[in-house]
């Protein structure tokens, strides 16, 4: 059975497992048996709600102000998918993040660059490598391993680039493939990608909302639910369908890019240079371990859309901005005001915005 979450059957095939509505853990006690060590945070979920009007507000003046920037974005990467790939494209995106870039790629690789495409969405865990099942599944399809191609939105600190690298590395040696284990991204602050369109840090608005954008899907969860021959679980949301944005968004990028395309061309296939944005991540993250006390880097989400995951799903302590009257930070001022988090500006910060995350142990 083809689960395609909220999206038309042809957009994507969500290599997880649909579970019941999970007993949800709520952030404070989440953050607790995360930081402890208690419990992995792919274990439990903490409920979602649907964003406020104010918000919304917000994410459509995102996508008036970004929507034509992620487009070209999402053009380039094709490009550069089309460039490095002979014959059919396997598009692998990580869910969730990397759903909505997906979806768009799968448009744009048949209708601009005249190759054929197929589209899967699987999970992948820090600390608990990608869905082998899943995988597995994509292979027993008949796709060259080859083909293969690892789709996600951004880049933060490189951990999900290294978590993929390493999995794919040990798959390959177990199967005898030859996955190339790369990520291929809109924004690589952490130049740890295989290949991005960019190294800005800009506001991509898929990052502001949760499953209203992605499919209506969880996080990916990994818990007594899951079998051994399973998919990693999530959640669908369906009683958020009347608020569900994810087809429209990602037809709207389409739409913008095919316009971008049709007068301008495509633009060109270059990568950007990831040893730079590399040195500036390392630096700074040494950097704010000093400043702030910290010693779990895990604890330090540079860049908008990650400092976002922070405001949105877990127990923030600071927000932290280079510009608080820059427009790409708008909403992130919002959910600080809305959730009483507090603010400073650095503006020497070399993002637009970073997030620390509270430690739950202290006290």
């Amino acid at each position: 059975m083809n689960f395609s979450g909220s999206y038309r059957s042809e957009d994507v095939s969500f290599l997880l497992k649909p579970l019941a509505m999970q007993d949800f853990v709520d952030v404070p006690e989440k953050e607790f048996l995360i930081q402890s060590g208690q419990r992995h945070y792919s274990e439990m979920l903490s409920p979602e709600s649907l964003p406020s009007e104010r918000y919304l507000a917000v994410f459509r003046e995102a996508c008036a102000a970004n929507t034509a920037r992620m487009a070209r974005d999402c053009l380039t990467l094709a490009g550069l998918i089309a460039q490095r790939r002979s014959g059919p494209v396997t598009l692998v995106s990580l869910a969730r993040a990397g759903t909505p870039v997906g979806v768009v790629l799968n448009s744009l690789l048949p209708k601009v660059f005249g190759r054929a495409s197929t589209h899967y969405s699987v999970s992948i865990i820090r600390d608990r490598g990608i869905d082998q099942v899943a995988l597995e599944h994509i292979l027993a399809q008949g796709h060259a391993p080859e083909s293969i191609v690892f789709i996600d939105g951004w880049t933060g600190k490189g951990v999900i680039s290294r978590e993929l690298s390493a999995a794919i590395d040990e798959f390959n040696a177990r199967r005898g493939t030859a996955i190339d284990g790369g990520l291929y991204v809109l924004s690589d602050l952490a130049g740890s990608a295989a290949c991005a369109a960019s190294c800005d840090d800009y506001l991509i608005p898929s990052s502001i909302l949760n499953a209203t954008v992605s499919g209506l899907i969880s996080r990916s969860i990994l818990n007594e639910a899951i079998g051994p021959g399973d998919f990693h679980g999530c959640v669908y949301y369906q009683q958020f369908e009347a608020h569900d944005q994810s087809q429209s968004f990602a037809d709207g990028l389409v739409a913008a890019a095919l316009e971008i395309a049709a007068a301008d061309g495509t633009p060109d296939a270059e990568a950007v240079d990831r040893e730079q944005a590399g040195d500036v991540s390392r630096a700074y993250m040494l950097a704010a371990l000093a400043q702030h006390g910290i010693s779990d880097v895990n604890m330090i989400k540079p860049g908008i859309g990650e400092a976002t995951r922070v405001l949105l799903r877990r127990s923030p302590r600071l927000l932290i901005l280079r510009d608080a009257d820059a427009p790409d930070v708008a909403h992130l001022a919002l959910l600080a005001q809305e959730k009483a988090i507090p603010v400073i500006v650095d503006s020497s910060l070399p993002y637009h915005a970073v997030s620390l995350i509270r430690s739950a142990l202290d006290g």
